[in-house]
């Protein structure tokens, strides 16, 4: 009978991390984590399952299509995580004896969405999420933005700049025109959310009577008034050359009224922080348009752009979220916080070329010809391990092959040092060590064989055993 083997294959709307991108992946994790502990923050867990009515609130009266439903074996129903916030949330309100606010805290791990996929959009990804609980102090909020600013300047982004807004003033603004349905504020404020994506034109259809998207389908109204309409749409058109300025601009559309004073106030503070912790105008600046489409959102608001490639959307946001906490306690602990969505803060590095795709997965690699034992190719290789260079010896998937063959698994990974390990050499007490990046670029327009062969030796060098480490840093410095 002949063996079926199952077609291997991933489910829609997931991927699998490869070199050499998973090992960018895992600098670019490590340089954001240095960002997070610099500032004062400690790694937190959570599970990827949680109970539904932990994530979805009583009742799961705030359930969403886009949720991976599933059920434990005792039959308890339960959901994939969305985000880390909600999770963080419950651990703040059930462990009070551990946690001592306020306190600060990062965590890295996969979340999960039952949406549509699309270019660049997953069912799973990963997040690196911060987070302040216990205090309502605005330089928290003003924090948690200097550190997206940080992670953008030690990652190489030059063009960017966090989007700063208030839920508030938007609140504000609502209310004093009459719009005081918690239902229709919301509407609203997911209408505006959609600016980035639809244009100003059809965010105005939508505030008033509906329109017809692309696909054809209708997109219900919210069924303000133009005159209503127009004061929503001049207020999230506000901008300004500074921080200062925008909010001198804001507050020409304003009434006096309590709300919009203490929202108005807020940003002002979060001005003054922001300069106190060198935030420039040009790192983050106010925009009145900016709201986040996620209800628990009660504050400042934050989403990280990059003028260079707009169309990947925003790399990172978070907010103010001042109730959440309250789901699980009656105690009120304001939060605030920020995700980064790694896959697609990576997507745009390699659009924007801040990383090198060709970057080699170690240093070193020992090759043998002949009858070296693998024993020496294993004591050299520890030598070098523990002066902390990469190093894989070529164990092979046959019992002998070829230098060439050898040598073409280095140049399948990109790897720049090769140690080829030969019998007489090695009576001798010697070494030969073969630059393959440098041979490579020597041999670059080179069509006479000759010359080929030539260019090819000079990378290549036959040294006293003792010279290995000092030889191979050199190369390593001096090249790459």
């Amino acid at each position: 009978m002949t063996k079926k083997n199952v077609e291997p294959r991933l489910l829609k709307g997931f991927q699998d991390q490869l070199p050499p991108k998973s090992k960018i992946r895992q600098e670019v994790i490590g340089k954001i984590i240095s960002i997070y502990e610099k500032y004062g923050f400690t790694f937190i867990e959570t599970p990827a399952i949680e109970i539904k009515e932990i994530l979805l609130g009583p009742g799961g009266e705030n359930i969403n299509k886009e949720i991976f439903f599933l059920e434990t074996p005792e039959g308890e129903p339960s959901c994939l995580r969305f985000d880390h916030t909600v999770p963080f949330a419950r651990v703040i309100a059930q462990y009070p004896d551990k946690i001592k606010v306020p306190f600060r805290r990062y965590t890295i791990g996969s979340v999960w969405r039952a949406d549509k996929p699309g270019i660049g959009r997953y069912r799973e990804f990963l997040q690196m999420d911060i987070d302040i609980a216990g205090t309502p102090n605005t330089a928290a909020d003003a924090e948690i933005i200097a550190i997206m600013v940080e992670v953008m300047r030690i990652l190489g982004f030059k063009n960017f700049q966090v989007q700063i807004n208030n839920r508030k003033l938007i609140d504000a603004l609502l209310i004093q025109n009459g719009i005081k349905n918690i239902d229709t504020q919301k509407h609203i404020l997911r209408v505006i959310d959609k600016l980035q994506k639809v244009g100003i034109e059809n965010i105005r259809k939508e505030l008033g009577e509906g329109r017809i998207d692309e696909s054809g389908d209708p997109i219900k109204g919210v069924g303000l008034p133009d005159n209503i309409i127009d004061k929503i749409i001049n207020f999230i058109s506000i901008i300004g050359k500074t921080r200062k300025e925008i909010i001198q601009n804001i507050k020409k559309h304003l009434s006096e009224q309590l709300e919009s004073q203490q929202s108005i106030s807020t940003m002002e503070e979060l001005d003054q922080y922001l300069s106190a912790l060198d935030i420039q105008d040009t790192e983050a600046s106010f925009s009145p348009s900016l709201t986040r489409g996620l209800d628990y959102y009660s504050g400042p608001v934050f989403e990280m752009t990059l003028k260079d490639a707009q169309h990947i959307g925003s790399v990172m946001g978070g907010g103010r979220y001042d109730g959440l906490v309250s789901r699980f306690t009656d105690k009120n602990i304001p939060c605030t916080g920020m995700s980064i969505g790694i896959d697609r803060l990576i997507s745009a590095m390699e659009e924007l070329q801040l990383f090198n795709t060709q970057k080699a997965l170690y240093d070193v690699i020992i090759t043998r010809i002949g009858k070296v034992p693998i024993t020496e190719a294993l004591s050299i290789a520890q030598e070098l391990r523990n002066a902390h260079l990469r190093v894989s010896v070529y164990l092979g998937k046959k019992s002998k092959e070829t230098l060439g063959e050898q040598l073409s698994h280095a140049d399948h990974y990109n790897i720049p040092i090769a140690i080829i390990l030969g019998e007489d050499e090695l009576k001798r007490g010697e070494i030969c060590i073969k630059d393959l990046h440098y041979g490579e670029k020597a041999r670059e327009n080179i069509k006479d064989r000759n010359q080929y062969r030539e260019a090819g030796t000079v990378s290549q060098v036959t040294i006293p055993r003792e010279k290995m480490l000092e030889t191979i840093t050199k190369l390593l410095d001096k090249n790459y």
